[in-house]
C-alpha cells in the first residue's frame, strides 16, 4: 500500500477540545498545523459537555461568543445535590468576577464543530478527519513525526513538534514510552439519557443516598444521566436485569418515575471507565502530551474539558515563538509541563477525595441516615461561605490561562477569507 507524505510545523493527534483549541491558536499565529481526528465526524455521545467559565472566557477572547451562543445549550449558575432528600447547593458561580458566571451545557460535538469552522478560516490549519494516528517516527532519539491510517491508505507526517492530544488511552504516548501514574478510582459510571419530566425539579447535578449516586445533568430537552457503580460491577448489574436497574435509579431519584421506562435495552446504557492519572514526564524531544493524554481527570466537577483547553492555551502561549522559528527544545516543552502540572496536581486530589467520601456507590457514612438537625444547621452556616470558594475552584480552576497577544492573528496569521 502506497504511503502519502506530508510535512508541517506542528502535528496534533486528536481532534478533541485540547487538540482543536491548540490547532486554532497556532494556525491563527501563522504556524502551519495539522490536526488528526480518527473519526469521520465529531458525533461521539457521552463525551463531557460542561463548558466552564474559564473556557467561556477564552471563547470571548477568540471572538466566537456570538456563534457560541447561537448553538442550542443550557446554562446553570449553581450545582445542587440532593442527599437523602435534602437539597444542598455546594457550588455557586454567581459570585465569580468577570463576565462569565455560569456553566454552559453543550454537546461536545457542537463545540468541536464550532472550533473546526473557525480553524477552516486559516490557510495554516488543516484538519484531517478519519485519520488515525498509529505511531511515531523518529530521527535518532527525537520524535520527527506521525504515522497514520486513512480511509484511502497510509500517511506519514514529518513535524518539528508532535502533540499527543489523543485521549486517556493515547496511542502516541505509548509509542513515546511514557507511562502515567495511576491514582486508582474504585468507581465507573453508567451513562444514559432520560427525557425531561413534566414537572422538573431545580437543576440538580446528582442525587445521593446510601445505595447510589444518580447524576442528572440538565440538557435542553433531556437529562444526561449516570449511575456510579463499583468498578467491575457492570456485568452483575446487567445480569440482575433492566427492571432492577430502573428500580435502583428510582430508589435514589424518585422524581424520574415517569420517564425511567424509556430505558428499554442495555444498548442505551454506556460504561465510562473512570481514571485519575498523570504523567510525571509529559514529553521528550520533538513530542508533548496534553489533555487526557497527559492527565486523565475524573468526571467529578466536570473539569476535564476545561483543563484540556487550558493545556492547549498554555502550550500555544509558550511555544509559538519557537514554532515560528521551526524548532522547539526539550527545555521549552518542560516549561509547558511545569506550568500545567501544578493545577492538575491540585485538582486531582480534590476529585479523589470526592470519590473517597461522597461520589461512590453507598456514599460515605453520613449518607446512611437522614441529616440530623445539627448537620443541617452546620450546612446552613458553612455552605454560603464554602460555595463561593468551590465556585472559583470549579468554575475557573487553578491557574486559568489567557490567550497572549502574540497569538492574535492580526500580528502574523494569514487568512484565506
Amino acid at each position: 500500500m502506497q504511503t502519502q507524505n506530508l510535512s508541517t510545523t506542528c502535528c496534533i493527534a486528536g481532534g478533541g477540545p485540547a487538540g482543536m483549541m491548540l490547532g486554532i491558536l497556532l494556525a491563527r499565529a501563522g504556524v502551519d498545523t495539522i490536526v488528526l481526528e480518527r473519526h469521520e465526524d465529531f458525533f461521539r455521545d457521552f463525551r463531557g459537555d460542561t463548558i466552564h467559565p474559564s473556557t467561556l472566557d477564552l471563547i470571548d477572547q477568540l471572538g466566537l461568543r456570538e456563534k457560541f451562543d447561537a448553538i442550542a445549550q443550557s446554562a446553570i449558575q449553581t450545582l445542587d445535590i440532593v442527599i437523602n432528600g435534602n437539597r444542598l447547593t455546594p457550588v455557586d458561580f454567581s459570585h465569580l468576577s468577570g463576565a462569565n458566571k455560569s456553566i454552559a451545557l453543550m454537546p461536545q460535538w457542537d463545540f468541536l464543530s464550532l472550533l473546526a469552522e473557525e480553524g477552516a478560516k486559516y490557510s495554516t490549519f488543516r484538519l484531517l478527519m478519519g485519520t488515525d494516528a498509529t505511531g511515531l517516527m523518529f530521527d535518532g532519539g527525537r520524535v520527527s513525526g506521525v504515522r497514520a491510517r486513512t480511509p484511502v491508505g497510509l500517511l506519514s507526517i514529518t513535524a518539528a513538534l508532535t502533540i499527543a492530544a489523543d485521549g486517556r488511552a493515547s496511542t502516541l504516548r505509548h509509542a513515546a514510552g511514557l507511562v502515567p501514574k495511576d491514582y486508582g478510582v474504585a468507581i465507573d459510571v453508567l451513562w444514559f439519557r432520560l427525557p425531561k419530566t413534566k414537572n422538573n425539579p431545580p437543576d440538580t447535578l446528582a442525587y445521593l443516598d446510601a445505595e447510589s449516586m444518580i447524576i442528572t445533568i440538565p440538557r435542553t430537552d433531556y437529562f444526561q444521566s449516570g449511575m456510579l457503580i463499583r468498578k467491575g460491577d457492570f456485568k452483575g448489574i446487567q445480569e440482575a436485569g433492566l427492571d432492577e436497574f430502573r428500580a435502583r435509579i428510582l430508589r435514589t431519584a424518585p422524581f424520574l418515575a415517569e420517564v425511567v421506562s424509556s430505558l428499554e435495552h442495555w444498548d442505551q446504557i454506556k460504561l465510562l471507565t473512570v481514571q485519575v492519572n498523570r504523567l510525571e514526564q509529559w514529553g521528550r524531544e520533538g513530542f508533548l502530551c496534553i489533555g487526557d493524554a497527559a492527565h486523565a481527570m475524573s468526571p467529578a466537577f466536570g473539569v476535564g474539558i476545561n483543563y484540556a483547553v487550558q493545556d492547549a492555551v498554555a502550550s500555544a502561549n509558550l511555544l509559538v515563538g519557537s514554532l515560528r522559528a521551526g524548532s522547539v527544545t526539550v527545555a521549552e516543552l518542560q516549561r509547558v509541563q511545569k506550568r500545567r502540572l501544578k493545577p492538575v496536581a491540585c485538582m486531582q486530589p480534590l476529585q479523589l477525595m470526592v470519590h473517597r467520601f461522597i461520589g461512590k456507590p453507598g456514599g460515605g457514612a453520613f449518607l446512611r441516615s437522614p441529616m440530623r438537625w445539627w448537620q443541617r444547621a452546620v450546612a446552613a452556616v458553612a455552605l454560603p461561605v464554602a460555595r463561593r470558594v468551590t465556585g472559583r475552584i470549579v468554575g475557573r480552576g487553578f491557574r486559568p490561562e489567557r490567550i497572549e497577544p502574540e497569538l492574535d492573528p492580526r500580528s502574523s496569521a494569514r487568512m484565506d477569507r
